[in-house]
């Protein structure tokens, strides 16, 4: 105990052992699904799901452990909702680069955030981004997600005249994915822990009474990472069409992770006159574990908003990550079981995430739109596009752009015309893609 409390401190904040590690069960519950959604997206990009189910748990494990011992704060970490999606479905299956070397692109922007943050350029980048296009990112990721999950429950399809329809309400996985969707709100709105965790099992469960699905046991030794491991490709990542695709994993984890640090942080009353005093390590410590995912191979790991969910349950030290880290690992048992949930039952998981992401919108500032325009566009070219690189680099020419043309230049931040420009010569010398 002595030692526990020299490590985090834990009288210093306000808090206790029982508390910490209730907190980190707490937000344990509310981000376990990626156990079984990050399998689910990354397997339509052609990796073997069993290694990255290991994958997920490792790294989601060790960059709770890191975040937890470094930089004491109750924030978990694990691969990212959104960034596995365009991971798959835009680097893998749109643009048609393999998975290793999209895992190698992961990587690169890994060592360039651990760069950024040893030298805190990090800190100055994210006070140059408008808050516009960052509030945009987050919700055209839901939009993003939302097409996605309403997909893979069957309820949207594809049509030949008007390129998406209604699909048939008729069949199993489009009904149990609805049942899910409205039991997993309706137990979010009565405050039941770990809602979406206990969603995903019970549309897995009807799955095979309903649906079809085959139970093949819950428990075994964990699969071989061998699959995965060291499976990136580098080279592949540093060739010039791949380029755009670092520069979008690096923009869109700078945005999202660092929000969530600050938000998370700001809930558990750890900002001290507007600052984290121990900002810089938090960001080390993601940074390292995005860097850390790619090897082991898996997408790019973030902090988790549903730490908020821990704070809330008391916790304030990085021994709920901590907890967090060992429940991941613990999970690396249950292989059979992630394995038999159906892409229909993390469909419900996926919309109420991407529901959650929207309200985000409701903070721009509407009345101006020099500042609201370029949002939406950001927001809605994601789904549209079904690119989230597509609605980040057209977010940036159009907020470069309207500033300009309204006489507003001199508002916009300098990152913001670099990175707009990078944007405009990835379209004009590279294409789409």
């Amino acid at each position: 105990m002595n030692a526990i409390e020299r490590l985090f401190k834990l009288k210093e904040h306000g808090t206790d052992l029982r508390t910490e590690l209730l907190g980190g069960l707490t937000t344990f519950l509310t981000m376990a699904y990626i156990i079984f959604v990050n399998p689910s997206i990354l397997g339509d990009a052609g990796m073997p799901k069993d290694a990255v189910f290991v994958a997920t748990c490792v790294a989601a494990a060790l960059g709770s452990l890191i975040m937890g011992l470094y930089a004491n704060y109750p924030i978990a970490m694990a691969p990212g909702m959104g960034l596995n999606a365009y991971f798959a479905y835009g680097v893998v299956k749109g643009m048609g680069y393999s998975w290793e070397a999209a895992l190698g692109a992961v990587f690169i922007s890994g060592l360039l955030f651990i760069f950024i943050s040893v030298i805190r350029v990090r800190e100055m980048i994210v006070n140059g981004i408008p808050r516009s296009v960052r509030i945009a990112i987050t919700a055209g990721i839901g939009l993003f997600l939302a097409i996605i999950s309403l997909k893979n429950a069957g309820i949207v399809a594809a049509h030949p005249a008007t390129l998406i329809t209604l699909g048939n309400l008729h069949a199993a996985p489009a009904l149990l994915a609805i049942l899910g969707f409205f039991a997993i709100v309706a137990m979010e709105k009565l405050r039941v822990k770990g809602a979406i965790l206990i969603g995903i099992v019970l549309v897995t469960f009807l799955s095979f009474l309903f649906g079809g699905n085959q139970f093949q046991g819950i428990f075994s030794a964990p699969p071989s990472l061998a699959p995965t491991l060291l499976k990136l490709d580098v080279s592949a990542a540093l060739s010039v069409g791949i380029l755009n695709v670092v520069l979008v994993f690096f923009l869109v984890e700078l945005f999202d992770a660092t929000g969530t640090l600050m938000g998370v942080a700001s809930r558990a009353g750890l900002i001290r006159q507007g600052k984290m005093e121990r900002l810089n390590k938090a960001l080390l410590a993601d940074s390292s574990a995005i860097a850390a995912g790619a090897l082991l191979g898996t997408s790019s790991t973030t902090a988790y908003i549903e730490s908020a969910s821990g704070v809330q349950a008391g916790a304030r030290t990085g021994l709920a990550a901590v907890a967090v880290a060992v429940l991941f690992l613990a999970c690396l048992f249950i292989a059979p079981l992630a394995g038999a949930v159906p892409a229909y039952a993390t469909a419900p998981a996926l919309f109420y995430v991407s529901c959650l992401m929207l309200r985000e919108l409701a903070d721009l500032e509407w009345d101006d739109v020099t500042e609201s325009v370029p949002a939406v566009i950001t927001a809605l070219m994601m789904p549209f596009t079904y690119s989230i690189a597509n609605g980040v680099a057209f977010g940036f020419i159009s907020y470069a752009a309207l500033k300009l043309l309204t006489g507003k230049a001199r508002q916009v931040p300098v990152i913001v015309w670099i990175i707009a420009g990078i944007f405009v010569i990835r379209y004009v010398y590279l294409g789409a893609e």
